[in-house]
């Protein structure tokens, strides 16, 4: 599991470094303040390698640089297989690279990283480790399985005439037909990540979508008796399977090289997703992170996983109010103050609901209201500051929030109670 990581003149501030809890990792922060950029650095911390350099079709993932004039370093440490490292980098500016230790790197375990943009990446310890020949190490296996979005679903092609992995599409379809093991495990994964018991993702029957299409295409069962083929559902639930298949998929990759090579299985599984709320509805929101965190159970009870998540979601921090363990788990919000970026490790706080998370540190709200209604609120609490207030203007503002806000809104409640208390109102 990765452990901690540093930065120095690399990214949007100066500074900024993170201690990882050993289970769970939150990520808040606005637009822009670098989540992305933490969980690609964290990436390549653990594998050496940037996603978009292994797969152009990219458009994230990209080399991190230095900020500024001077050195760049990234400072970073891992659990490996059989002690804990820790590395230190220095950007070179002549050669255009990130420094590394001479010789084999150490063994992070499992890493998967699921990108904003639908893209996916996994390095697998069986298939992209260096290998020893010789009595010498060698690297010359792929450095890794990076997917575009596209790819994912239709597979991702290697040298020549090779195919590194066939596809959500093609695979699904295989795996149903032979009903084994592998479909075994897709289906308690999806039924993992369904959004509820009521609501549960189930394969469908296979079929064909086009005369030009000769692919068996999966379908997903909808709740309302039909079956769906899986290239047009919505958003929400391609999302959901692709990560399902993409769960599935480096598993029994995994264990089918380990078994070649005559090597045990990983013992752990670091899992980096951004923006994991992407395209799902608040019902889902609430369950996902819960959900994953139980899933690799399904598939081996033997390796512990670490998430590391990035979230604008009010849903998702309130979701994991029951399970959050200060001994394993850790919250980093990103913030910007007086024209700089701040990382903070922050307290973990329960703050029972979305609407409250809104106005916490993670979101930094005043309210969960509309711009105009939340002004209007301010020009009301100001009002009543007056000495004495204009009676006239008390009566008109009442008009205006009671236009504006629910008749059971809370502030319109205490708003008119205090008015009527000092006879403001009648």
């Amino acid at each position: 599991m990765i452990k901690h990581l540093q930065m120095t003149n690399v990214g949007p501030a100066p500074k900024m470094e993170l201690e990882f809890g050993k289970r769970l990792n939150l990520l808040t922060g606005d637009n822009g303040l670098g989540k992305s950029f933490l969980l690609d650095i964290a990436w390549w911390s653990l594998t050496r390698k940037w996603p978009a350099d292994i797969n152009p079709k990219l458009t994230a993932g990209k080399k991190a640089l230095p900020a500024g004039a001077g050195e760049a370093k990234i400072s970073f440490s891992f659990t490996s297989k059989s002690r804990e490292e820790k590395y230190d980098s220095n950007y070179l500016r002549k050669e255009q690279a990130w420094t590394g230790r001479p010789g084999r790197p150490a063994n992070p375990g499992l890493v998967l990283y699921a990108m904003s943009d639908g893209s996916f990446a996994v390095w697998d310890p069986a298939r992209n480790y260096w290998r020893t020949q010789d009595g010498v190490d060698v690297q010359d296996r792929a450095s890794a399985y990076v997917f575009s979005p596209a790819e994912v679903w239709d597979g991702l092609p290697g040298q020549g005439n090779t195919w590194l992995c066939n596809g959500l599409v093609r695979d699904w379809a295989g795996w149903q037909k032979e009903k084994g093991t592998p479909f075994k495990h897709l289906k308690e994964v999806l039924k993992v990540l369904s959004p509820s018991s009521k609501e549960t993702l189930e394969p469908g029957d296979l079929t064909r979508i086009s005369l030009d299409d000769v692919r068996d295409m999966p379908t997903i069962h909808m709740p309302y008796q039909q079956d769906v083929a899986v290239v047009h559902a919505s958003s929400g639930m391609r999302r959901i399977m692709a990560l399902a298949y993409f769960l599935v998929w480096a598993w029994e990759e995994h264990k089918q090289a380990a078994k070649q090579l005559q090597e045990p299985e990983t013992k752990q599984i670091i899992f980096l997703i951004d923006e994991i709320e992407s395209h799902l509805h608040p019902s889902w929101q609430r369950s996902i992170v819960p959900a994953l965190l139980s899933v690799m159970e399904k598939l081996t009870k033997k390796a512990e996983m670490q998430l590391i998540t990035a979230t604008h979601s009010p849903l998702i921090m309130a979701s994991v109010e029951p399970l959050f363990d200060v001994e394993q788990d850790a919250w980093f919000d990103l913030d910007f103050e007086q024209k700089k970026v701040v990382l903070r490790r922050r307290e973990f706080e329960k703050h029972g609901d979305a609407a409250t998370w809104l106005i916490s540190e993670a979101f930094d709200l005043k309210s969960g209201r509309p711009l105009e209604y939340e002004r209007l609120v301010e020009e009301a609490s100001a009002l009543l500051e007056k000495d004495p207030p204009n009676i006239t203007q008390i009566g008109k503002m009442k008009e205006r929030l009671v236009q504006a806000l629910g008749p059971k809104d809370e502030f319109l409640f205490n708003w008119r109670y205090i008015c009527k208390q000092k006879g403001w109102l009648q």
